[in-house]
């Protein structure tokens, strides 16, 4: 192999192993990621001229992955690039709640618990002589997890190859395939996870079998009730006199409970997010639910937390509706993008609104001014615009006509 071997065709990922090149595509790949698979030997992706290091994992087949820390070292153009952490909420967590200790490994250290005792209540206040006093750790609330999900699972990005290929079954193999390396309060994430598979009124008893056998590890025990983690389109909330109804596209045979005052904490705080879907945009949008569920009783399901987070029509995370003029134009003209996500930032203003892959070996950022925008929420993106101009930056004033993007790299 040549040390100037580079790849730069979009959608296209090559990886030196044992002096050969192979592409994600090609049909002996599998076999020679078994050759070194649980070997100290490693592929090297070709997006750059020396090659930068990869580890193989292994989950229902062999995958190529991006070693810790490597991200963006990749080129944009790559599908293992990752962006500079100061371009999204995740900066703020990278090692105190994100930890990825060795290759394929990921613990999230979380504000939420895997499970809830029966009839203990939380001990309150300190010991009047504390053996120690521990430092305080960030922990992802349950919207970080949700966006880190995405994010690992490659939905805030984008290329021209993904047009009509997302849906829901696309959804429910790559958050699963996500969460197989990632490690919540010593469980295994994916083992506590279910997406709905894709409905089918045929298979419906099938489908319910298997959303049974998931569940199974809400069943209660020695007084403890698990919890699990159910990750779908929300469709409806049918509202009660105690309790609510909460419907998620896939699982019309099975709603979720919510407590009728939990769900009018939840509409108040998401409300924007819930009027996204009547705004007059012409731009279709989704709504996902992230619920933290327990078993009331044998099959039926509670919500115990929640949180919720609007996609655009192609399943990619947006902040508000004003982002989705740009997020359609910059599918219409065949652009590569990624969209950086808030996780738990106090203000999603302080990061580019998407970051354009296609310009050269330096991500552009790509910045909305709303009038709809808070004072605060202004002057922090006008400051971080002005920091953002020491290298190319675009901007868009969304009361006027969508300015030309920056020109592809040749």
């Amino acid at each position: 192999m040549g040390g100037s071997t580079v790849d730069l065709s979009p959608d296209v990922q090559r990886f030196a192993i044992r002096g050969r090149v192979w592409q994600l595509t090609d049909p002996g790949l599998q076999d020679a990621l078994a050759q070194i698979h649980d070997t100290a030997e490693r592929p090297r992706c070709l997006c750059m001229p020396d090659g930068i290091e990869m580890y193989v994992a292994r989950h229902r087949h062999y995958l190529v992955k991006r070693m810790p820390d490597t991200g963006k070292t990749h080129h944009p153009l790559c599908p293992s690039y990752e962006p500079d952490n100061a371009y999204s909420g995740l900066g703020d967590l990278v090692g105190d709640a994100v930890l990825e200790t060795h290759p394929g490994h990921i613990e999230l250290r979380v504000d939420f618990p895997w499970t809830r005792i029966h009839g203990r209540a939380v001990a309150r206040g300190e010991p009047d002589e504390p053996g120690e006093v521990a430092v305080p750790r960030r922990r992802m609330t349950l919207r970080a997890v949700l966006h880190f999900l995405f994010e690992q699972a490659g939905f805030n990005r984008w290329t021209p190859a993904m047009a009509g290929k997302r849906n829901q079954g696309v959804l429910c193999k790559y958050l699963l395939e996500a969460a197989a390396d990632i490690e919540v309060k010593g469980k295994s994430l994916a083992e506590r996870l279910y997406v709905p598979e894709p409905f089918s009124e045929s298979a419906k008893a099938d489908i319910a079998q298997r959303r049974h056998a998931k569940l199974a590890v809400l069943q209660p025990h020695d007084g403890q009730a698990p919890l699990a983690l159910v990750i779908g389109e929300f469709k409806a909330c049918e509202r009660g006199e105690r309790d609510c109804r909460i419907w998620i596209r896939h699982m019309p045979d099975a709603p979720l409970l919510m407590d009728a005052r939990a769900w009018d904490r939840l509409a108040r705080i998401y409300a924007a997010m819930l009027e996204a879907r009547d705004a007059d945009t012409g731009h279709p949008v989704r709504l996902i639910m992230a619920a933290l569920i327990r078993a009331r009783r044998e099959f039926t399901y509670e919500i115990d937390a929640a949180s919720l987070m609007l996609l655009s029509e192609q399943w990619i995370p947006v902040e508000g509706v004003h982002e989705l003029p740009l997020i359609d134009s910059l599918i219409a003209q065949k652009r590569r993008f990624l969209k950086p996500l808030r996780y738990d930032a106090k203000a999603a203003a302080a990061f580019p609104n998407a970051l354009l892959l296609d310009c050269g070996a330096t991500p552009v950022p790509l910045h909305l001014i709303s009038e709809f925008m808070s004072p605060k929420d202004r002057s922090l993106k006008e400051k971080v615009i002005q920091t953002d101009s020491k290298s190319m930056v675009w901007t868009w004033h969304t009361a006027h006509p969508l300015p030309p993007l920056p020109d592809i790299a040749k």
